[in-house]
């Protein structure tokens, strides 16, 4: 059982300032993050708005214009922070509202924050430009960026006393981290070929005709495209369905809070999936309304339950 501690009934100024700030970062920044955050308790949502804003710098160095060398020498600053920061050495006034906010959520719950450490490997990754030949390949880098996220608000929600097989939670979040990760590829796929990025393995673009890549609206000449998506969204499926096993072992405010951001991607990928040539032409997105219906699904533990009985189920045959 993972549990968390119970947060103090006093926050010091300096720290509730820390926290707004990482919380106005995410409810700029994070779109589908954000609504399944707003389903916790103050305490567990402002943790990981902390845990989403340092992500986010990280992300961004990435992301950035900058050259590369410098690049990995904001990413090794940046470790160097978070060594700070697992040190105990960041105090409430330092000027960093990230670190602060990030090092009190860490005095909270039980966070797991070498995966932050791993995050920055996932990002040097990118930055040294690396393609991956095999699924197993892409995985390494998909558990860096997203698997470790999944572990790291493990330790912000907790199983619940008794959950049964509750030691296997980290293995379920991590790869929950990977089905997200797996369907952001897929919708960003155009947008990461513009930016010099080819996250798909080889070879699926090779068994698929699609080894030239996607630089336009239409896919590559005699290829099957429709084909490599579908295959694509069938191994997210997978994924999703064995990262949908950590939903009973998590209380009921939790357990909305992932399911609904798992909601807002499943749905995502059954878009991609009825029309696989969308992802070229733009950037596939629900709407406002569709992820607040998500959210209340959540909220109201339908999509618990229903994996649940799926679970028993499986069990029973």
């Amino acid at each position: 059982m993972i549990r968390t501690v119970d947060s103090p009934t006093h926050v010091s100024a300096p720290v509730l300032a820390a926290y707004s700030y990482c919380e106005t970062v995410t409810g700029q920044q994070a779109r589908n993050f954000a609504y399944g955050i707003r389903l916790l308790p103050a305490a567990k949502r402002r943790a990981m708005s902390a845990l989403y804003a340092f992500s986010r710098r990280v992300d961004d160095i990435g992301d950035g214009e900058l050259a590369g060398e410098v690049k990995t020498a904001r990413l090794e600053d940046t470790r160097a922070l978070l060594a700070r920061i697992q040190d105990g050495a960041v105090a409430e006034d330092d000027t960093d509202p990230v670190a602060v906010a990030l090092a009190h959520a860490a005095q909270v719950f039980p966070l797991p924050l070498g995966g932050l450490d791993e995050l920055i490997d996932g990002v040097l990754m990118d930055v040294r430009g690396e393609t991956y030949e095999t699924w197993d390949d892409l995985k390494v880098y998909c558990r860096c960026v997203a698997g470790a996220i999944g572990r790291l608000s493990l330790g912000v929600f907790g199983t619940e006393p008794g959950a049964r097989g509750a030691e296997r939670a980290p293995e379920y979040a991590d790869t929950l981290g990977l089905a997200l990760q797996l369907t952001n590829i897929l919708r960003d796929v155009r947008e990461d070929a513009g930016n010099g990025r080819t996250y798909l393995p080889s070879d699926d673009l090779a068994k698929f005709g699609c080894s030239a890549g996607f630089h336009g609206p239409t896919p590559p000449a005699g290829s099957d495209f429709a084909g490599l998506v579908h295959f694509e969204v069938r191994r997210a499926r997978a994924l999703f369905a064995e990262g949908y096993r950590l939903l009973p072992m998590l209380d009921r405010r939790s357990g909305a809070c992932v399911a609904a951001m798992a909601g807002i991607y499943r749905r995502l990928l059954d878009r991609i999936e009825r029309e696989p040539e969308a992802v070229l032409r733009g950037r596939v997105s629900l709407p406002g309304r569709e992820k607040a219906y998500v959210a209340v699904r959540g909220l109201s533990g339908l999509d618990t339950r229903r994996h649940t009985s799926r679970l028993a189920v499986r069990r029973r045959a």
